[in-house]
């Protein structure tokens, strides 16, 4: 039984009040549950259900009935100090009355509309989890956001105009797209926020050479290009989707040269990487199973926080895990590895509202963690993230038919096929068997 240990022993140790011999007791008046007291002799969950029922009163005595679903939520998370400190805030304060008097709408339109576009975004958030809204993806929204923000700045008619359209018709289609597929990482909608900074930022430089853009000749582009030379792959998706709209001249880009920085990883030092990373007990169990991931199956870090309780299968004789088709076997050492972080994280049993839960949960509801914090945590302990994957996927595809392993791990075959090229491998290695037909 767990208890609350207000007391020490002669040692220093923390002992419950029984055992110190308090005679003060810490046990809430409503629910009973021992531990921190705050006004009225309530605990902290308690006197976050007050506080709650205060902010969403419809009017009437009780809380709206559509948010109910919301204030069981909150009620249910962890660390309800922190929520109540999240409830202190002006801002979370004026936005809940609204949403509970209904001036603003409970809609995924009424609280993009909002000034405080970050206390919207968690408690739209907490309202997706909550069922309350229909599932959208956050990124996504919220990049329709800056980009109507980001417009709007923009006073030239002619030039607004021709944002507008990229962003709307080519980036937020694309975006749409692949939100449909998957959630959307952070890379996707801060590729789009640059593309149309520098798509505005060519467009007056051009204007300051007295040019149009149907009007942009070769020696512009070049020049362009030569003075921007550190923000020129930003801007070519704008220039491209000009040329195929005919909203400027056919005119040459200059290729896009990948520089290799790093020798490639040998395989005896990626193996050496991932015994290490297996054995090692003071690296925490989450940054263990995402390298040994990263290292045994090559996949990036964006894919594997959208990883979920239910790709990985365990029918208690073997472990597997969903990354393409078919499912991957994982051997023995990472078996129990896995097994430890799943019974470590009891956040991971309450599947949220969805109906799954993430395998790799941030601190937003429902969202998985951000690829750029664990990368960071994998970085720290030591793990070479992206020379340890393409030192996997290079010997994977000269254990195994090219294709077969894309399917598998999620990846293209082109790009599998052309990792066999570069790693010497060939097409002549067949399943076992008499091939004569």
């Amino acid at each position: 039984m767990d208890r609350l240990l207000p007391g020490r022993d002669p040692d220093g140790v923390p002992v419950c009040r029984d055992c110190a011999g308090i005679s003060r007791d810490f046990f809430c008046d409503r629910c009973g549950f021992e531990g921190m007291l705050l006004g009225r002799r309530l605990c902290e969950r308690c006197t976050l259900s007050d506080r709650l029922a205060g902010l969403l009163d419809d009017g009437s005595g009780q809380v709206r009935p559509q948010l109910v679903p919301l204030v069981d939520l909150v009620l249910d998370l962890d660390r309800p100090k922190s929520r109540l400190i999240w409830l202190r805030r002006p801002n979370v304060v004026r936005l809940l009355q609204d949403l509970a008097t209904g001036r603003v709408p409970i809609s995924h339109e009424g609280l993009q509309q909002q000034e405080h576009w970050r206390t919207a975004a968690h408690l739209r958030d907490l309202l997706m989890e909550s069922n309350v809204l229909p599932p959208a993806d956050r990124r996504l929204l919220l990049y329709e956001r800056w980009l109507a923000e980001r417009l709007a700045a923009v006073e030239d008619p002619s030039r607004h105009q021709l944002l507008h359209r990229f962003g709307t018709w080519h980036q937020l289609r694309r975006l749409r797209a692949k939100a449909d597929a998957g959630p959307l990482g952070r890379s996707p909608t801060s590729e789009a926020r640059q593309q149309i900074t520098q798509a505005d930022a060519f467009l007056s430089w051009l204007a300051a050479r007295n040019r149009t853009i149907d009007r942009c000749r070769q020696a512009d582009l070049d020049a362009w290009h030569a003075d921007h030379y550190a923000t020129r792959r930003p801007a070519q998706p704008f220039l491209r989707w000009c040329m195929d709209n005919s909203t400027m001249p056919r005119l040459v880009l200059p290729p896009h040269v990948i520089k290799q920085d790093q020798a490639p990883m040998h395989q005896h030092q990626r193996l050496a990487v991932l015994r290490r990373v297996l054995h090692d007990e003071n690296l925490p169990l989450r940054v263990r199973t995402a390298a040994s991931l990263v290292l045994l199956y090559a996949q990036p870090v964006s894919r594997i926080v959208r990883l979920t309780t239910e790709d990985v299968i365990d029918d208690g004789d073997a472990l597997m895990v969903r990354l393409g088709d078919p499912l991957s076997p994982l051997p023995g050492p990472i078996v129990g590895l896995v097994r430890a972080y799943l019974a470590e994280q009891p956040r991971l049993a309450r599947a949220s509202s969805r109906g799954t839960a993430c395998l790799f949960p941030g601190r937003q509801p429902g969202h998985p963690m951000d690829p750029t914090s664990l990368l960071d945590q994998l970085r720290a302990a030591g793990v070479p993230v992206q020379r340890g994957r393409a030192s996997a996927i290079r010997q994977l595809v000269l254990q195994a038919p090219a294709p077969v392993i894309a399917r598998a791990l999620g990846y293209h075959d082109k790009t599998t096929t052309q990792l066999v090229t570069e790693a010497g491998g060939t097409w002549s290695r067949y399943a076992p068997g008499d091939h004569t037909r």
